[in-house]
């Protein structure tokens, strides 16, 4: 709940420091006096957009800041929404505090002492404190407002949340559905496309040194001539052009044979012997080589064009597919692996189809039941509303929770509408204020068990509401805060003041806006004026009646706490 509320420069406040209590608490005073500033500085914490206009005249910015209590076991939706931003309770405890800049500054929010975004302040005010005014009467007009106020009376909540999530799961599956399908004439022309390249390259036959090789023997058969003229020489060198001329091997066999035999005189030369010896082999063994090499080496001119048709071939690919034959090679391995996930999409598309079916058929049983739930309650909340409208003085109201068929979405298959009058025609069309009032405090007091939020906020509930209503909207407004809830209420209905837990008096003064906490005597002139328009022994006779006959319904009522706070 809010056990403290602080205020600096805000509107027409200069300075104030209020404790709030649980329970039901009141506050009245003067038209004008600042009633509903209060309330406004609450919807600041809240997350409410204020601009420049909000700070006090003078100053250059505005604070708000106020002390929720928590209680010992968080709600679930308020526990996940503290999990959702990191934020830790200190001593139980949340201090939210919101500054407004004035004219050209900034302002900014904090829970902690640590900044955060607006829109968390928002997020986390709508698990704390339930805003009920003038301006949100007409939330009752709304049908998503009117199936929220049915799925919390019939505990639906979590049901329709798993609707919620089987709609957005078979919307994104036959999404994707869609998608495989827009794509299937664009899918076949890849398929064309990559089946040609895999066909082209796997004609090929590439090997992968390949290319090297046919180089190789495209200088070969591009230079025939000048290496058969090249080993020609060398042949001749070796062994001799003619027999008249001498070659190298046959003088490499002199020289031999001149050291071997100058080495029986002197051993020193057996050595160059044996090296020239050597160089006669290998002389020997290079000229049978160039020989044979002589005899290999021929025009080819068809053999040419192989070759470089096949060079042209390649080089076809590598400019297509990769700079090497390798890289060839493994454009062909993803081109197979693209190919394999494209055929394998026609089973892709029976999944999602598949998938989709199963979804479709979990939603409509889920959509089923969270209707069947709400038909059971729209039942009971239609009765319910109508004992508390009858003790509203509405009883020819005629309220009913009207549910119709309609194409399954995030929220169910449901079309909710509340109703009124004899021929059921939209609240929307024939409820005036006052009846809008009376039958939001009627759905609050029916709703009061299922409510999560600590706190409930009244802004002046009781417009339109005769003197002989108002104690029932006082006695309506207590019991909801019986029920566990701190409420937050401004009236200018005595019959509603008298069943205050905690009196606020607002007033005006040559320093600003006084908020007063009224008890005893003060609470009884407060409400004589309120009664009378001034205290006399006469109002305040009737004041003192209003209180006990207050008192007396709260110890008799069957959700009273058995005594009232203050007397």
């Amino acid at each position: 709940m809010l056990s403290q509320l602080t205020i600096r420069n805000f509107a027409i406040v200069d300075r104030l420091d209020i404790e709030w209590h649980a329970g039901l608490n009141v506050i009245t005073g003067e038209t004008g006096a600042g009633k509903s500033i209060l309330l406004d500085a609450v919807g600041a914490l809240l997350g409410d957009r204020l601009g420049p206009e909000m700070v006090r005249s003078g100053a250059s910015r505005a604070l708000v800041e106020g002390v929720f209590a928590l209680p010992d076991s968080l709600p679930e939706s308020l526990s996940a929404t503290l999990d959702e931003f990191g934020i830790e309770p200190e001593d139980g405890a949340l201090i939210v505090s919101r500054e407004i800049a004035g004219s050209g500054g900034r302002g900014g929010a904090r829970i902690n002492g640590r900044g955060v975004p607006l829109s968390v302040l928002l997020a986390l005010g709508e698990q704390l404190v339930d805003v009920h005014g003038q301006s949100e009467h007409m939330a009752l007009l709304r049908p998503r407002e009117q199936l929220d106020y049915l799925d919390r009376y019939a505990s639906a909540l979590p049901d329709r949340a798993e609707v919620g999530r089987l709609f957005r799961e078979l919307r994104a599956t036959r999404a994707a559905h869609q998608e495989l399908l827009a794509s299937e004439r664009e899918t076949a022309r890849l398929q064309d496309m990559l089946r040609h390249e895999i066909a082209e390259i796997e004609t090929a036959a590439l090997r992968d040194d390949e290319e090297d090789e046919l180089m190789r023997q495209r200088a070969r058969l591009e230079h025939v001539e000048r290496l058969r003229q090249a080993a020609l020489t060398a042949v001749e060198c070796l062994s001799g052009a003619d027999d008249e001329q001498l070659g190298a091997t046959d003088l490499l066999a002199r020289a031999v044979a001149a050291c071997h035999d100058a080495g029986r005189i002197d051993p020193t030369l057996d050595a160059e012997a044996d090296a020239l010896g050597s160089a006669l082999a290998q002389a020997e063994e290079s000229a049978r080589t160039l020989r044979d090499y002589l005899e290999s080496v021929e025009a080819d001119p068809q053999g040419l064009e192989r070759v470089t048709e096949r060079l042209f071939q390649i080089g076809d690919l590598k400019r297509k597919f990769g700079e090497s034959i390798p890289e060839i090679l493994a454009y062909a391995d993803a081109a197979r692996g693209r190919l394999t996930e494209i055929d394998q999409r026609s089973e892709r598309l029976d999944e999602l189809a598949g998938r989709a079916t199963d979804i479709e058929l979990r939603l409509s049983v889920a959509a089923q039941a969270l209707s069947s739930l709400r038909e059971a309650a729209a039942a009971r909340l239609s009765d319910a509303v109508q004992r508390e409208l009858r003790d509203l003085r509405l009883a020819d109201a005629r309220f009913e929770v009207s549910i119709a068929p309609a194409d399954v979405d995030v929220s169910g298959a449901d079309r909710v509408e509340f109703r009124l009058g004899d021929e059921h025609r939209s609240m929307s069309r024939i409820a005036s204020g006052g009846e809008l009032a009376r039958i939001a405090l009627a759905l609050k007091t029916v709703l009061s068990q299922a409510e999560t939020r600590p706190s409930l906020v009244f802004d002046e509930i009781d417009v339109g509401v005769g003197g002989r209503t108002a104690p029932v909207v006082g006695q309506k407004l207590w019991t909801v805060a019986a029920a566990g809830h701190q409420v937050l209420c401004v009236t200018h209905m005595p019959q509603v003041a008298a069943f205050a837990d905690s009196h606020y008096v607002v007033s005006r003064t040559a320093e600003g806006v006084c908020v007063t906490e009224v008890d005893g005597d003060q609470r009884l002139d407060e409400l004589a004026a309120m009664l009378a328009g001034a205290v006399s022994n006469a109002s305040r006779s009737s004041a003192r009646e209003l209180i006990g006959r207050a008192e007396s319904t709260k110890l008799t009522s069957p959700s009273g706490r058995g005594r009232a706070k203050r007397g």
